[in-house]
């Protein structure tokens, strides 16, 4: 009878994982596989085209795409789909884009060599989370 708001539970596809959960569970993924040197840069402030960089290195071409392979499977669970992933064949750096995030996994040499850290210097870091809880927004209104 009232003009009440309609209080239906909202499907997982009405649904979008919060940025930062989403970086914290890749990072977690990754730290899972053994990826070193994790660091989580918040490019906000810096950069137009995303959000967050979470640059990772793994010691071999196994464990490069060992943590892409898991990064992948983990935001998937989370309903988090790769725009885009490049290198993975030659696994010196498996790029994974997000949109809102991207996920760069190196090995060693590469990692030296392109040294992102130097070039978005001015990106503040981020503590990464241990077990984060994924936070779910409703993709219309913007609530948890």
């Amino acid at each position: 009878m009232g003009g009440g708001v309609n209080k239906q539970p909202r499907s997982r596809s009405d649904q979008v994982l919060e940025t930062e959960s989403a970086v914290m569970i890749a990072a977690n993924a990754a730290a899972d596989k053994k990826a070193t040197d994790l660091v989580v840069l918040d490019l906000r402030e810096v950069a137009s085209f995303t959000e967050y960089f979470l640059i990772c290195t793994g010691a071999s071409t196994r464990q490069v795409q060992a943590i892409s392979n898991s990064v992948e499977e983990a935001l998937l669970k989370n309903g988090k789909r790769p725009l885009h992933i490049e290198g993975y064949s030659s696994a010196e750096w498996i790029l994974l884009d997000y949109g809102d995030f991207i996920v760069h996994v190196f090995g060693q040499a590469s990692r030296r060599f392109y040294d992102l850290e130097r070039l978005w210097r001015d990106a503040p870091r981020v503590e990464v989370k241990s077990d984060p809880k994924p936070v779910m927004r409703d993709a219309r209104t913007g609530d948890a």
